[in-house]
């Protein structure tokens, strides 16, 4: 059985780069050696990990990742310093047609049109 990793490195000029393997320990090594040239780390290094999730399922962990990748930069580092709290803030919808801005449409979904 094998282990999913979806990790986040803080890379040298302050970005991040989230990524997926089967195994943390030899990806880690090829991302801080430059094993790739091309690769989005290769120039931003050093990197150093600042959060590694593991999962059983490789679909869960494919999701997660995508997720994760489609964050704001305030959202990886509230993840990556476990403040949940913060982290729940900034992924609550902002919408000016968000259910909490208009009372009287309780349950309104931020996601759907206003008609």
């Amino acid at each position: 059985m094998y282990s999913y990793y979806v990790y986040i490195l803080k890379c040298a000029d302050g970005s991040y780069y989230t990524g997926i393997t089967n195994d943390i320990s030899e990806r880690l090594d090829q991302h801080r050696y430059g094993k790739d040239k091309s690769s989005y780390t290769y120039k931003r290094r050093p990197v150093e990990l600042e959060f590694c999730q593991e999962f059983n399922d490789v679909l869960q962990a494919i999701y997660f990742e995508k997720k994760v990748k489609g964050w704001t930069k305030a959202k990886k580092q509230a993840l990556t310093l476990g403040d949940f709290d913060r982290l729940q803030l900034l992924s609550e919808c902002r919408n000016a047609s968000h259910f909490k801005y208009h009372p009287a449409k309780e349950g309104f979904d931020c996601a759907q049109p206003d008609s």
